[in-house]
């Protein structure tokens, strides 16, 4: 335990110190030397300036490099792409996962984040400085952080912390035997959509027009979307997709969606979306829209029906454990969710002037008043 106090001396780092000692010498001679102001040597000497100055030096060649004292060799590195910005009760979340199955960070294992803080289009580029620094195991979230991390490696596993459809995104094989380099977690189903928008059609029975937010390149949206609009039919509704690129557009998304008269918004867990949720349901409270939102943690959705994604991040953290113990990515099955819960949120429906069934509240696994 010891021995790890004293890191050795890089060769950056001993080169810098002798250049300094150099130089350091360099100062003391011309001082000392017979040409120099006698006050000057005197200054010299009582302030004691060559012990301190070559104490100073040791303690420099003593000290490790920060690199040094933030990664212990043989520690597992773990690479986190992020769409949003800290902080991140997902990445918390993870963590949590992290420290149930044993791991301690910056002790047993190394945690590198890369944060896109919004704007999804620096996910390779976040991807790919991950592959430089060699981490042994990269964590997604979404199908944009997914397929960057694949086409920037094909060697380090990816672990996908939440994903929509992968099959169809052309991220895995199949499901249970993924292939390739990536495996985790999928949360959407068409068994669940359909779900969804029953619930939705009970909570607001006068809905017919349903608004949808729809990301251009999202192949597993535009997956679900489909799935969605048969679901739709089926229940007497029609689906009215907007697309949006950028946050930017959101405003002009929704003054454009309301021109079609929608009396509710769908609201697909796509990366995009819960990274500018709040943005987006203080829009469709300003147009008077109620809300199906398809993860469980939203909080101020008329309604929400699905998994909780804070449990699918800690639940990430157990492929991770296995990976880092050998196991291979194209072996793990890629597990979807086995429990959905209903959340009902009154004190928007309240707002929004809608009266709640009581028989949709008796079934709601929460209801927020």
């Amino acid at each position: 335990m010891r021995a790890r106090l004293i890191a050795p001396i890089t060769t950056l780092s001993l080169a810098g110190c002798l250049a300094g000692c150099a130089f350091a010498a360099g100062i003391i001679a011309a001082v000392m030397s017979n040409n120099a102001d006698a006050d000057c040597k005197n200054a010299l000497e009582a302030r004691g300036f060559q012990r301190f100055l070559l104490t100073s030096l040791v303690g420099v060649i003593g000290t490790p490099s920060a690199a040094e004292a933030q990664q212990p060799a043989g520690i597992p590195r773990v690479g986190l792409l992020r769409p949003g910005s800290p902080p991140d009760p997902y990445v918390d979340a993870f963590r949590r996962g992290l420290r149930d199955m044993g791991y301690v960070e910056q002790q047993t294992i190394t945690l590198e984040y890369r944060w896109a803080e919004g704007r999804l289009e620096r996910l390779p580029r976040l991807a790919a400085e991950l592959v430089q620094l060699k981490v042994d195991v990269i964590v997604t979230q979404g199908e944009e952080a997914a397929r960057a991390a694949k086409n920037a490696t094909r060697t380090i596993p990816i672990v996908m912390a939440t994903s929509g459809d992968p099959v169809g995104a052309g991220l895995v094989t199949s499901l249970a035997r993924p292939g390739g380099n990536v495996t985790g977690l999928s949360a959407v189903t068409p068994e669940v959509i359909s779900k969804q928008l029953q619930l939705l059609k009970e909570a607001v029975p006068r809905v017919i027009r349903v608004a949808i937010l729809a990301i251009p390149g999202n192949v597993a949206l535009a997956h679900s979307v489909k799935e969605a609009q048969g679901a739709a039919r089926a229940l007497g509704l029609t689906l009215q997709p907007r697309e949006v690129h950028t946050p930017e557009e959101l405003g002009p998304a929704f003054d454009a969606m309301s021109r079609d008269r929608p009396e509710a918004l769908f609201l697909f867990a796509d990366v995009f979306t819960i990274t500018h949720q709040r943005r987006i349901l203080d829009l469709a409270a300003k147009h008077r829209l109620p809300t199906m939102c398809t993860w469980r943690e939203a909080t101020n959705c008329l309604m929400s029906y699905g998994t909780d994604r804070f449990d699918m991040f800690r639940l990430a953290a157990t492929y991770v454990d296995k990976l880092l113990k050998g196991a291979k990515p194209a072996d793990l099955p890629v597990q979807q969710p086995t429990k959905l819960e209903l959340v009902v949120n009154a004190r928007t429906a309240k707002t929004l002037g809608l009266t709640i069934p009581p028989s949709l509240l008796a079934r709601a696994d929460q209801v927020i008043e």
